[in-house]
């Protein structure tokens, strides 16, 4: 079943920033996101953002030792290693790639076309957190 539809996805990845509302302005510039949705609390700290880019969404916030916040680290608490990477399909990725770089985004892997089709590169945002940004798109495969 294709649930690719005008719905959006249904895996939507989680992030927390030190700085949600920097990380958002950022994100925007560099990766292209559009703000979908912010919710402060009454101190102007980000609770939920929401940002799409095509059919995809990030979650984000800032973030909070408590509830759900206590079970996530930051990149610079785990010597910059990450458990998981938003992989995010683009449509011009070498343009893209541009784009990042041009915005600061440490390129963690260069630009490159790969031999399973499409081509992409990885990157950190400001904040340490992985990113990985490519042409190949699965949905496009057919499936066994």
């Amino acid at each position: 079943m294709n649930t690719k539809a005008s719905q959006g996805s249904t895996i939507i990845p989680g992030l927390r920033y030190r700085d949600a509302h920097a990380a958002i302005d950022w994100l925007c510039k560099a990766f292209g996101f559009e703000k979908h949705a912010v919710y402060e609390n009454e101190h102007g700290r980000v609770m939920h953002a929401q940002l799409v880019y095509g059919g995809g969404m990030v979650m984000l916030g800032d973030v909070s030792p408590d509830g759900f916040g206590e079970y996530m680290a930051q990149p610079d608490e785990i010597n910059g290693r990450e458990t998981q990477c938003a992989c995010v399909i683009v449509k011009d990725c070498k343009a893209h790639y541009e784009r990042a770089k041009a915005a600061g985004a440490e390129i963690i892997e260069e630009y490159a076309e790969k031999d399973y089709g499409g081509a992409g590169y990885a990157c950190r945002d400001p904040q340490g957190h992985l990113w990985w940004f490519g042409s190949y798109d699965p949905w496009q495969v057919t499936q066994l």
